[in-house]
């Protein structure tokens, strides 16, 4: 008694929700069958991802080096926010939302060629940018995302790793100076306790100013976050909506042709009704003139007969 295999749970994992109970309890009963009681409880506790979570994991399961890729921006970026590199920290955003948007497209490719997968409008897609940029921010989440068992969309509510500036005090060395003559023991030089006060002065103005720099960034950050869950829940609303009306246009179609049917069919038996109602006239006439004619032969044969006597 072996437990599941790991291709087997990742088969489970790329199954849509919506037929992921039925093939789990299919493979509890077949690991019942032959026997493995070990597997078919550990199978058993595998729970359904929503849809947003089964999205991601076809994402790792399927294209695993592009959530590497997504793995080495992480890394980058987490490492640019300690140093507090402003210029690497704008390049990799930019790199960031590139590789979600790449991600974003490859979802949907895989989504279209899985079988029984929602339709296109209504994949829920915001959900899927939310967890990867969560991903990008939180190193749990992250691996979550890696593994391809994820149960549940994610959402980065932090503020990510508090940096720490990497200060370097420049000395005349550095400049390329010559080192001034070492001050004597009994006279301390007073410009060293001056340049050492404006030195930290000058550390702790920067400080500041990148605490405060790296504060409005998140909060930026977390407004576009909110509005960009904003704008999929509009956007989900918005298929819903669409989807009812085609739905009701569907069904007005579909009663239109019944009528049209219904109307075909009436104007047939009122044809037929007015092809009877025509030959009845004619037999009518017919006989109504083979009557007359009997009443004249009769009135004619009467009048002979009196005519005799």
């Amino acid at each position: 008694m072996s437990g599941p295999s790991r291709e087997l749970v990742r088969q489970l994992y790329r199954t849509p929700p919506d037929r992921f109970v039925a093939a789990r309890d299919e493979a509890v009963a077949e690991a019942r069958r032959a026997g493995d009681v070990r597997a078919a409880r550990e199978i058993a506790r595998l729970r359904r991802p929503t849809v947003a979570a089964w999205l991601v994991n076809l994402l790792a399961l399927d294209r695993p080096e592009l959530v590497a890729d997504l793995g080495q921006l992480a890394e980058s970026l987490r490492s640019a926010q300690r140093e507090l590199r402003g210029a690497r920290l704008r390049e990799l955003s930019t790199q960031r939302r590139a590789v979600v948007g790449a991600l974003i497209a490859e979802v949907r490719t895989l989504a279209a060629e899985a079988l029984g997968a929602p339709p296109p409008g209504k994949l829920p897609l915001g959900e899927v940018e939310a967890t990867l940029h969560a991903a990008l921010s939180d190193a749990e989440v992250a691996e979550q995302v890696r593994a391809g068992r994820l149960l549940r969309a994610a959402r980065y509510a932090g503020f990510g790793e508090v940096p720490r500036p990497q200060l370097h005090l420049v000395t005349a060395d550095d400049e390329g100076e010559e080192a001034a003559e070492p001050p004597s023991p009994d006279r301390p030089d007073p410009r060293v306790g001056q340049a050492e006060r404006a030195a930290r002065a000058e550390r702790e103005r920067r400080r500041r100013a990148l605490a405060k720099e790296l504060a409005r960034a998140h909060t930026g950050q977390e407004r576009a976050e909110a509005e960009l869950a904003g704008a999929a829940d509009a956007e989900r609303a918005g298929v819903d909506a669409l989807t009812a009306i085609e739905a009701e246009l569907a069904e007005l179609e579909r009663r239109r042709a019944v009528a049209e049917q219904e109307l075909s069919r009436c104007t047939l038996a009122r044809r037929t009704a007015e092809r009877s109602v025509t030959v009845a006239r004619r037999r009518t006439g017919e006989v109504e003139a083979a009557v007359e004619a009997f009443a004249d032969d009769e009135g004619e044969a009467g009048a002979g007969g009196g005519a005799v006597d």
